[in-house]
């Protein structure tokens, strides 16, 4: 560094230091600034004592018309006139909606029991009649006692809740008025929920807000309709959406949460590709195109709302509540998004629910991108070709002939390792020659010991590799070529609802861990029980890196590092999938079990001494220079060198 640089430095240092003296502020200005946030922080806190009386206030005045509203017997006139100017206040037209009692309905197909109540219109829960949870209780999508489903609306300066209104039940178009909806009947049962507004304080049916389902007999699909009758002159004038608030407390249905496929919400773009919240943590966006769907997704199944238009201005969020009592809580998943509507005097926004599981081909049906909730490795295309073009269409095969699942997992990974047999063939080939070539590699370590001379030692094996025609990375493409597909299936099985609840050999359930002995304590990283099919895998995979680490000879005695590296993989391994999907781990045994019966058979079929011949034959050929290396050698010898 030169006199000049030098100077250059202590100058801007100078002038750093400089400016942060000048800048720093007096004791004066320290303590003015100290009294202003003092007093910043006293007008903030006294305003905030006083909002919270005031709303202390309002929710004691809306308790007591709660209370006068659900009494009416003990209502004096004047009670009644104040109660109901009260109502007309706060609700305006729909003031003769605000005031009910709840009640409830159930209608069900084959796949699903839905239960309508009377306050808000919506559908208080959902059960799939085909599944059962991991304890074999009744399978229900989201905890009833907490969800809502809430449209809001200015009408004539005042916000409207759906969710505070009462709603009159109508079936195929009538007037109900039985405990439960009839059977379907036909292709579908025809449900709808009006809450009407009124005329100088009277009733006009022909003034209401109406949820409109549509239940069919063999589906998990449920029609839904906003519909907004005669309410022209009802709605604020400059009304051009509606508010849906969306709120679901998810509950668990499974033995282990999958860390990689968690509870979160998914939505699609309308133009665009699906994404998704954090499926590890606490997460919210706020979304300013148009979606097509969003989904409150669980590993198995889901429970969605699609648009035939379009959603505007969603916030998506997800959430842990502390002041949830349900012991199967897992996550809270809210959605606010705008409904776009207009002014006529008639209209109705069309949507549909799913409500069902995460099956491939279920939701590929609809040509709506839903099956992008499956993670089967959709940021790496391969992974997902490989799974949708490949595994699944096998999968679904085999399983199509009733056989255990076990067994189908046995079959596929034959057929799997079958069409790998080339690849492995030619893995096996490339270490054979390294096995041959290993005693001459030995004497080239021999006669190179010093450290200095690494170069020259380098230089000198794979001068022996090229004279002998082998590549010591020929072995290690055609593994890599395999690793597509181990991803693929780490992807795929605990995914795979197929696989839920069913049981093979010691395991239960091949969708989660196969627990042969809990553990009276828990181990970090491993947990508090023994998965057998885990540990079957990781034994033999510590086998197959001892007998590849034979088989593959001077590579990996150059390497000690890596071969450390190779028998501490399984062991994490081992950590990773004790918690994981029992039928990932025996799949894995399956290939690795596979392996080592090809190893045995390559041995009868490759002979070394023929190899061994055929590299002798190799080296005495004259080594054919590459058009790179000869340029590069005229190179030098146009610079004088040798």
């Amino acid at each position: 560094m030169n006199r000049d640089s030098i100077l250059g430095f202590i100058l801007i240092a100078v002038i750093l230091i400089g400016y942060s003296i000048w800048m720093t502020p007096s004791k004066e200005e320290m303590a003015a600034r100290q009294h202003k946030q003092d007093s910043i922080l006293q007008v903030r806190q006294q305003q905030r004592l006083a909002d919270s009386l005031r709303l202390a206030e309002e929710m004691r005045a809306i308790e007591q018309q709660q209370d006068a509203r659900n009494n009416p017997a003990e209502w004096s006139s004047d009670d009644s006139l104040s109660v109901f100017r009260s109502m007309q206040d706060r609700y305006g037209a729909f003031a003769v909606s605000a005031n009910g009692e709840e009640q409830e309905w159930m209608s069900e197909n084959q796949h699903i029991r839905l239960v309508f109540s009377s306050k808000g219109g919506f559908i208080k829960e959902i059960q799939l009649k085909d599944y059962v949870t991991w304890d074999t209780m009744p399978l229900v999508l989201f905890d009833p006692q907490t969800a809502k489903f809430d449209f809001s609306f200015f009408a004539k300066n005042r916000i409207i809740n759906s969710s505070d209104l009462y709603f009159k039940p109508f079936v195929n178009g009538k007037p109900f008025s039985g405990e439960n909806f009839p059977q379907i009947t036909g292709d579908s049962l025809y449900i709808s929920f009006r809450a009407y507004a009124s005329d100088n304080e009277t009733i006009n049916e022909n003034k209401y807000l109406a949820l409109n389902y549509s239940i069919y007999p063999d589906s998990y699909r449920v029609g839904f309709a906003l519909e907004l009758h005669g309410l022209s002159d009802v709605l604020a004038t400059n009304t051009s959406s509606i508010n849906l608030d969306w709120t679901v407390d998810l509950l668990n249905q499974e033995k282990a949460i999958d860390r990689f496929n968690g509870p979160t919400i998914y939505f699609k773009h309308l133009n665009d590709d699906v994404d998704y919240l954090s499926q590890t943590k606490n997460d919210e966006k706020s979304i300013k195109t148009k979606l097509k769907w969003i989904s409150f997704k669980q590993q198995f199944f889901s429970t969605a709302l699609v648009a035939n238009g379009a959603f505007d201005n969603a916030d998506l969020r997800t959430y842990d509540s502390d002041t949830r009592q349900n012991v199967r809580y897992m996550k809270t998943a809210k959605a606010s998004m705008d409904i776009p509507v207009s002014l006529n005097d008639s209209q109705t926004v069309p949507m549909f629910f799913y409500f069902g599981p995460n099956s491939y081909y279920e939701l590929k049906e609809f040509g709506l991108g839903l099956e992008r909730q499956i993670p089967l490795g959709w940021g790496f295309f391969l992974l997902a070709w490989i799974n949708i073009y490949i595994v699944i269409p096998v999968f679904t095969f085999l399983g199509s002939f009733g056989w255990n699942y076990g067994i189908v997992i046995l079959v596929l990974t034959i057929l799997l390792k079958l069409a790998l047999l080339p690849i492995a063939y030619k893995t096996y080939s490339s270490s054979a020659k390294m096995r041959v070539l290993k005693p001459e590699v030995d004497e080239i370590n021999a006669k190179y010991p010093k450290q200095e001379d690494a170069m020259k030692k380098q230089q000198a094996i794979m001068n022996l590799y090229k004279r002998a025609g082998a590549n010591p990375m020929s072995g290690c493409v055609p593994m890599l070529l395999q690793m597509p597909i181990l991803i693929a299936m780490f992807r795929f099985f605990p995914s795979s609802i197929e696989l839920r609840q069913k049981a093979f050999l010691w395991a239960h359930d091949l969708s989660t861990y196969d627990s042969i002995f809990d553990l009276p304590f828990n181990i970090p990283f491993y947990g508090s029980h023994v998965s057998l099919f885990t540990l079957l895998m990781t034994i033999s995979t510590i086998f197959y890196t001892h007998i590849n680490n034979q088989m593959m000879g001077s590579q990996s005695n150059q390497m000690p590092g890596m071969k450390t590296m190779m028998y501490l993989m399984p062991i994490m391994f081992l950590g990773i999938f004790n918690n994981y999907a029992s039928g990932l781990s025996y799949y894995y045994l399956l290939a690795n079990l596979i392996t080592f019966a090809q190893m045995y058979l390559f041995r009868f079929v490759i002979d070394e001494d023929k190899v061994r011949q055929r590299i002798e034959e190799n080296k005495k050929k004259p080594v054919k220079k590459s058009a790179f290396q000869q340029r590069l050698e005229e190179a030098a010898r146009q610079r004088g060198m040798k």
